[in-house]
């Protein structure tokens, strides 16, 4: 509920604070005194879109500030899915500055308008003949009833909660399903335009043993096999000069070794000499061992030599066809056209896989939006009756009004059905889509029907009636004032009315008054005290002066 609304520097409103009371309040006022500017305010708590023309004083921003009892409407996830925190007591904040920009804040966090109106519509419900259009819509109407069939079967076993909670989750199955094929059927387009390309390209990568292939060794072969016979010739000069008969510098090393093994006991100065020619004797027989092993290693082999430069060409067309120049990257390449082609030859898998669970969701959301018909069918005719009766108490005897049940062609958010509302207010006449039989006078009335009922069935936010009497007056007034009595019983309910019968039935009842000085309008609102509240119940009464009689008949209206 709202329990506190401050204005400033709101149109004609300079200041205001209001504590509102629980219950069936009633405000009222003459005409032109401002009743709509509260409407405005609340408006832009609502998230409407601010306009500069409604800030009193430009030199100053405008502020709209409410407090809620939120405790009642189980508004916690919505809070959090909105990243807000959650209070029993919460408080929503609007600013216009005088630059014209706006701001928005719940909680003291500040929000987008989106976040605002999402919040501040489930707080507050302005009935207005504009919000009376919403009758007419078919997600109203289909929340009306389904409200309706809730409350009746709440508690019981299969009940449409039940139904209703299982129909939703399959439905997203469903709907994840059709998204996931919808991805799939794209890929298996976008991978048959690919695949025979990806598969040649796959086969040519796969066909070079790049896991094989060290490019370093391959060049290093290559240029070994096209110089061999100049590698052949220096290992022959190298053996020629080491070690030949006599002349050779092994032997002649192993002479030296000898003579300085001889004197090497004269000094140690020798000995370090005699060790160094024999390390110096080890290192070169191991290298003309090498040599030796390397010059039987070595031949020509012309078939070899072409082998290597036909791959060491293949790759330097492989490198680039695919912009790269190392064989790992041509690795990563082939493993990802691999990766695609698994990919494309898995798809149709994949691609049955979620027709199988799509079908078995369609079958399951048949069998369940039955269950559902099933129990709206059996619960229409009971809100029938109930909107009937409560027209009928409001000045429209032969009014008629039905629920109709179709089908859809599809699986909507609620089930397989088509709600339709039709009515008609007069005798004889055809039943007809709410928009084509009612006037608005009419409209508003079955609204008020409506929502009485929906205030015993779901947690209503608090609501207003803008005027809701216009247009009626006596018994039917009287009625309509014993409606909203009924609903503050289970919320908040306040109305804006020119009507003593409806204005005297308020819990609360505060005016509306317009004031001048020699420079400016203001507009005020203030609670009535009993005395007060005679009075003005008297002046509604009587139209000019007030009488001892219009007195009288105020305080019979008021108790």
């Amino acid at each position: 509920m709202l329990k506190h609304i401050q204005i400033e520097n709101f149109a004609l409103i300079d200041s205001l604070e209001l504590e509102l009371e629980s219950g069936l309040t009633m405000i009222t006022g003459e005409t032109g005194a401002g009743k709509s500017i509260l409407l405005g305010a609340l408006g832009l708590i609502l998230g409407n879109r601010a306009d500069l023309s409604a800030i009193r004083d430009t030199s100053r921003k405008c502020i709209v500030d409410a407090q809620f009892d939120i405790s009642k409407l189980d508004l916690k996830p919505l809070f959090e899915e909105s990243d807000l925190d959650y209070d029993h007591l919460s408080f929503l904040r609007r600013e216009i500055l005088p630059s014209g920009k706006s701001r928005a804040f719940i909680n003291d966090t500040p929000v987008n308008l989106q976040v605002m109106n999402r919040i501040g519509a489930r707080l507050i419900d302005i009935h207005s003949q504009h919000q009376t259009l919403q009758l007419a819509k078919d997600v109203f109407q289909t929340d009306v009833l389904n409200s309706f069939v809730l409350e009746a079967t709440k508690g019981k076993e299969n009940s449409f909660a039940y139904f209703l909670h299982k129909y939703q989750e399959e439905l997203l199955v469903f709907k994840t399903a059709q998204k996931e094929l919808k991805v799939l059927e794209l890929k298996g387009i976008e991978f048959s335009k690919e695949l025979d390309y990806n598969n040649f390209l796959l086969q040519e990568l796969d066909e070079a043993n790049l896991d094989q292939v060290n490019q370093n060794d391959l060049e290093e072969e290559n240029e070994q096999l096209s110089n061999v016979e100049g590698i052949t010739e220096v290992f022959t000069e190298f053996d020629s000069v080491v070690s030949s008969d006599d002349q050779g510098i092994l032997d002649q090393l192993r002479s030296l070794q000898s003579k300085f093994q001889s004197i090497s006991n004269y000094s140690k100065t020798y000995e370090s000499l005699k060790d160094r020619i024999s390390s110096i004797l080890l290192e070169l027989e191991d290298i003309h061992q090498e040599v030796v092993h390397e010059m039987d290693a070595i031949e020509s082999d012309p078939e070899r030599l072409n082998q290597i430069n036909d791959l060491l060409s293949l790759l330097e067309n492989l490198y680039r066809k695919h912009q790269v120049d190392e064989v790992e990257k041509l690795i990563l390449i082939r493993d990802e056209l691999a990766d695609k082609v698994f990919e494309s030859q898995g798809l149709d898998k994949k691609i049955k896989k979620q027709e199988t669970i799509i079908a078995e969701a369609k079958k399951n959301l048949q069998k369940l939006g039955k269950e559902l018909t099933t129990l709206r069918i059996a619960h229409k005719s009971n809100l029938e009756q109930e909107v009937v009766t409560i027209v009928n108490q409001l000045g429209m005897p032969d009014a008629q009004f039905k629920v109709e049940i179709t089908s859809l062609d599809t699986f909507g958010p609620v089930g397989v059905d088509d709600i339709k509302f039709v009515f008609t207010a007069n005798k004889g006449s055809q039943l007809l889509a709410l928009d084509k039989a009612a006037s608005g006078g009419e409209l508003s009335r079955l609204m008020l029907a409506i929502k009485s009922i929906l205030s015993r069935c779901k947690k209503l936010p608090t609501i207003i009636f803008d005027e809701i009497d216009t247009g009626v007056s006596g018994a039917i007034a009287t009625q309509m004032a014993q409606i909203m009595k009924l609903m503050s019983r289970e919320m908040q309910v306040m109305a804006i009315t020119h009507l003593p019968q409806i204005a005297a039935s308020g819990k609360d009842h505060l005016i509306v008054k317009k004031t001048s000085d020699n420079s400016k309008t203001y507009t005020s609102i203030e609670r009535l005290d009993p005395a007060a509240r005679l009075e003005e119940i008297a002046q509604m009464l009587s139209g000019g002066e007030i009488s001892n009689a219009a007195r009288e008949n105020a305080r019979a209206l008021l108790n």
